[in-house]
């Protein structure tokens, strides 16, 4: 019997706060959402706490005092904010190598995240990010998290059972739907929600930088 190189064959990364440098941008875009609806604006660490969910219901949560019927307008805004600005930032420091390491060792690379297709789709037609991801889901076209349900869908497409499935993430909604799913998961520090929220969760690792993060990959992926 041969032993497999690999711990996991699929590796599924959130994206916003986790590869993508947007944490502080996606706050700003909700409070001034709800503030030009007429809410009260949220906290940071309000509006930090619903990033990842689908995008509604993460506005919806942030914003308790915002009228449902002013909700199609409060997502209008929020993409309005977002939009105008999602240009000045990018991946994190170091991602791409990561990425590419991993891509080298012939893991599956997919993207599990809260973001529209629309949405991703614009960041992924990047050039530096074209061939890197075999697949992904997104909130609006599956169940957002923490439910399984798109971690459920990327295992069935690539054949992978739940023992063999990473996912990687800055939140606890990202954990909770790799323990619903029955995967394993590691936490990264530098996004959205503080990391003492984290360990109820049980991830592997907790990467305080991307440069650990690619270390603990390497080491033990």
């Amino acid at each position: 019997m041969t032993t497999r190189p690999r711990q996991f064959d699929l590796i599924a990364f959130d994206w916003d706060g986790t590869l993508f440098d947007s944490t502080a941008l996606i706050v700003r875009s909700i409070q001034q959402a709800v503030l030009d609806v007429g809410g009260q604006k949220p906290t940071d660490a309000a509006a930090s706490y619903v990033i990842g969910m689908a995008l509604m219901p993460a506005l919806a949560h942030a914003a308790p005092d915002v009228p449902k019927e002013k909700y199609p307008l409060l997502g209008e805004r929020y993409r309005h904010h977002y939009l105008a600005t999602q240009h000045d930032i990018s991946l994190f420091d170091g991602v791409l190598p990561m990425l590419a390491d991993l891509k080298a060792r012939h893991h599956w690379l997919t993207v599990a995240t809260g973001k529209s297709r629309r949405g991703l789709d614009d960041v992924l037609a990047s050039r530096q990010l074209h061939g890197i991801f075999d697949g992904s889901r997104t909130a609006d076209e599956t169940a957002g998290k923490p439910h399984p349900r798109m971690l459920h869908e990327l295992m069935r497409e690539f054949g992978v059972e739940p023992e063999r499935t990473l996912m990687i993430g800055d939140t606890t909604h990202d954990l909770q739907m790799a323990a619903n799913a029955g995967c394993a998961s590691v936490g990264v520090s530098y996004g959205a929600h503080a990391t003492d929220e984290f360990h109820a969760l049980r991830p592997l690792h907790i990467a305080h930088s991307t440069a650990d993060l690619h270390r603990w990959l390497i080491d033990h992926a």
